[in-house]
C-alpha cells in the first residue's frame, strides 16, 4: 500500500450516499429553493429586502454547490453506479429551478435606478459581493422578462442542449474499422482515435486518421444541424436579451474586455513564428518536411524507457519542487495528502480524465485523476493541485467573492505544473534523454496553446458570423475549418495536412451550456506564462503578489485583477507579447536537439 494515499475520503462532506445525513440534506434543500422561489418572485424594491435575499441566495448555493460536487465526486469514482447518475439527473432538474429564481432576482436587480442601486450595494451585507451583483444587475440588463427567461430554460431542456445530448450520444456511440500498420484489421471505439493518433508510431497515426474519418463523414449533416442548431439559439436569444454581438456574452462569461481579447490574439498572430519554430523542429526530428494534422498531438522524442514512476514516488517529487519553490503549496499539498483529498487509485469502473472540485459549504478540496505510473501523470497532478491552492486561498472570501470566470482558471493550475517541471529541468540528476521528452512536451503545449486553440477560435467566430445569416452547410463548415487551419499553421502543414473535418469531432463546439470555450485557455495559458516569468526573476518576493492576485480573481475583472495586483495592462498587445516570449529559451534549447540522421 502506498505510503502517501492514493484514494480520497469523501466523509467530511457526507457519511455515504444515501445515508440519513444526505437525504435529509436532499430534501432540505428543495424546500428551501422552493421557498426561496417564492420569495423571489415577490421581490419588491425594497433594497433592505433585496440585500437580505441576495445573502441568502449564496448560502442557498453553496449547499447546492456543495451536493453537486458530491455527486460529481461520487460519479467519476464509479461511472457505472446507477443510483449516483439518477441522482446527477435529479440535481440537474433542481439546478434549472435554481435557474429560474436567479432570473427573478436579477431583474429585480436591474429595475432600481443608479443611485439606489448604489445604495444597496453599500449595505454592510453586501461587503466584498460587490462585483458579483454588478454582474447580476448587468444580467438582468441583458435578459428577458422573467416569464420569458423561465420558459426559455424549460426549452432549451429540450432544445439548446438537447443538440448537446445528441452530439454526446451519437459520438459516445461510435466506432469504425481500422486496417492497422501489419495488415490486422479491428472495430475500434471512436473514444480511442485520439489516443491512437497520440501514438509514436507514424504509420498507426495514419491509419487512425484517416480511417476515423469514415463516420464523422457519415454523420456529418447530423452534426452541422446540431452545430447549427446551438448557434442559431444562441443568436435568437441574443437578439431577444438585446446583446449586440455574440462575442459579448463569452467575454462577460470570462470577465474580460474585447480590447484585452483583441490584444491578445494580436500578440499571438505577431510573434506566431515563434510556436511554428517548435513545429518544423518537430517535422525534422519526425523527417518530413513538414506536420500532418494527425502529427500535431504526437510526441516526437518517446519517453525515456525508465522504471515505471510509482505513487509515492510523483508525491514526493512534486513536493520536493513545491517546498523548494513555494513553500506554502508545499505544506497545503502534504496537507491534502494527509486528509487524504486526492483520487488517483488506478481501478475498473472509474472516469478518464483529472479535475479538482471543491466545496465553499465545507471550504475543502478534492482533485480526482488515475495515476499510470508516467512523468505526464505526475504533471496532471501538480496541476490539479494548482487548481486547489487557488480554492485554497479563496477559503477566506465568501461564495460571491470565489467564483471566477474560466480565464483566470488555468493561471494556477499551470502555475503548480511550471513549478513541477522547472523543478525537474534543474535537477543535476536529470538524464538528457528526459530532458529532450520534457522539452518535446513543452513544446506541444504551446503550439496547442499558441496554435491549436487560436485557430479554434478563428473558425468558431468565422461560424457565428456566417450563422447569424442563415444556416451553414456541411462543405462550408469545412471549408471555415480549413481556412482557419491555413491561416495559423501557415507552411508547417503539409499541402495536404489539413484536417476540414475537425469541426465535427471537437467536442468543445456542441458545449451547450459555454459558448466559445477556446479563448479562455489561451489567456489562462498566456497570462500564467508571464506570472512564472516574473516569479522566475524575483523569487519569493513575488509570490505575495501572487496569492493577492488569486484572492482577487472571484472580486474584479481580470483587467482589474491584473492592474491592481501586478500593474500590468491587458489591453497592451506588449504585455501578452512578452508571455509569448517567455518560450524562447525552451524553444531554443528543443531546437538544438539533434535530428536522427537520415
Amino acid at each position: 500500500m502506498p505510503t502517501s494515499p492514493d484514494r480520497w475520503s469523501l466523509e467530511s462532506w457526507f457519511s455515504g450516499f444515501g445515508k440519513p445525513d444526505y437525504v435529509d440534506f436532499k430534501a432540505a434543500l428543495v424546500r428551501d429553493i422552493e421557498a426561496m422561489k417564492a420569495r423571489t418572485a415577490a421581490l419588491t424594491s425594497d433594497t433592505a429586502v433585496i440585500a437580505k435575499t441576495i445573502n441568502d441566495i449564496e448560502a442557498l448555493s453553496d449547499r447546492l454547490g456543495h451536493l453537486s460536487a458530491y455527486l460529481g465526486c461520487l460519479s467519476a469514482d464509479d461511472a457505472n453506479d446507477e443510483a449516483v447518475k439518477a441522482d446527477e439527473a435529479w440535481i440537474s432538474k433542481l439546478e434549472a429551478e435554481s435557474t429560474k429564481l436567479m432570473a427573478s432576482l436579477r431583474s429585480t436587480l436591474a429595475a432600481p435606478s443608479d443611485e439606489a442601486f448604489a445604495t444597496m450595494l453599500a449595505d454592510a451585507s453586501l461587503k466584498d459581493a460587490e462585483h458579483a451583483v454588478r454582474r447580476l444587475r448587468y444580467e438582468g440588463q441583458h435578459q428577458m422578462s422573467a416569464e420569458m427567461e423561465s420558459l426559455a430554460a424549460d426549452l432549451n431542456v429540450n432544445g439548446l442542449h438537447a443538440w448537446g445530448r445528441l452530439y454526446d450520444t451519437l459520438t459516445g456511440k461510435m466506432e469504425f474499422q481500422m486496417t492497422f500498420p501489419d495488415g490486422h484489421k479491428e472495430v475500434v471505439p471512436m473514444s480511442r482515435r485520439r489516443a491512437l493518433m497520440s501514438e509514436p508510431d507514424r504509420k498507426l497515426r495514419e491509419a487512425a486518421f484517416h480511417d476515423g474519418q469514415k463516420p464523422w463523414n457519415d454523420h456529418s449533416v447530423t452534426l452541422a444541424a446540431a452545430l447549427n442548431g446551438i448557434a442559431g439559439t444562441r443568436h435568437s436569444l441574443y437578439g431577444r436579451r438585446s446583446i449586440p454581438h455574440f462575442l459579448d456574452t463569452p467575454l462577460f462569461d470570462g470577465a474580460m474586455s474585447r480590447k484585452s481579447l483583441d490584444a491578445m490574439l494580436e500578440a499571438i498572430h505577431t510573434h506566431i513564428e515563434l510556436p511554428r519554430r517548435a513545429l518544423r523542429k518537430a517535422a525534422k526530428l519526425q523527417g518530413t518536411t513538414a506536420l500532418h494534422y494527425f502529427d500535431l498531438e504526437a510526441p516526437q522524442i518517446a519517453a525515456p524507457e525508465e522504471k515505471p514512476l510509482d505513487w509515492d514516488e510523483a508525491c514526493k517529487t512534486v513536493d520536493q519542487a513545491f517546498s523548494a519553490a513555494y513553500p506554502r503549496l508545499g505544506a497545503y499539498f502534504r496537507e491534502m495528502l494527509a486528509n487524504r483529498w486526492i483520487e488517483a487509485q488506478p481501478r475498473a469502473g472509474k472516469r478518464p480524465g483529472a479535475f479538482c472540485t471543491g466545496s465553499q459549504f465545507k471550504h475543502e478540496e478534492r482533485v480526482y485523476m488515475t495515476f499510470h505510473q508516467t512523468v505526464h501523470d505526475m504533471v496532471t497532478l501538480a496541476h490539479e493541485v494548482g487548481h486547489a491552492w487557488h480554492s485554497c486561498v479563496l477559503r477566506p472570501a465568501r461564495s460571491f467573492a470565489s467564483s471566477y470566470p474560466m480565464t483566470l482558471a488555468e493561471t494556477a493550475s499551470n502555475f503548480g505544473e511550471m513549478i513541477l517541471l522547472n523543478g525537474l529541468m534543474n535537477d543535476p540528476g536529470l538524464t538528457e534523454a528526459t530532458k529532450a521528452y520534457l522539452l518535446d512536451q513543452e513544446m506541444l503545449r504551446a503550439h496547442a496553446y499558441l496554435i491549436n486553440i487560436p485557430m479554434r477560435y478563428e473558425f468558431e467566430k468565422a461560424f457565428y458570423t456566417e450563422r447569424a445569416a442563415g444556416e451553414v452547410s456541411v462543405s462550408r463548415l469545412s471549408e471555415l475549418m480549413s481556412e482557419a487551419q491555413r491561416q495559423m499553421y501557415g507552411d508547417t502543414l503539409l499541402p495536404d495536412g489539413t484536417d476540414p473535418m475537425f469541426w465535427g469531432y471537437k467536442m468543445h463546439f456542441f458545449i451547450s451550456g459555454i459558448s466559445f470555450y477556446n479563448f479562455p485557455y489561451v489567456f489562462g495559458y498566456l497570462l500564467s506564462q508571464a506570472l512564472f516569468a516574473r516569479f522566475k526573476v524575483e523569487g519569493a518576493s513575488f509570490l505575495p503578489h501572487y496569492e493577492a492576485f488569486l484572492s482577487m480573481t472571484g472580486r474584479a475583472t481580470c483587467e482589474e485583477v491584473v492592474k491592481q495586483t501586478l500593474g500590468e495592462d491587458l489591453t497592451n498587445p506588449e504585455f501578452w507579447a512578452t508571455a509569448l516570449k517567455a518560450m524562447e529559451p525552451s524553444l531554443a534549447a528543443y531546437e538544438g536537439i539533434a535530428s536522427p540522421q537520415p
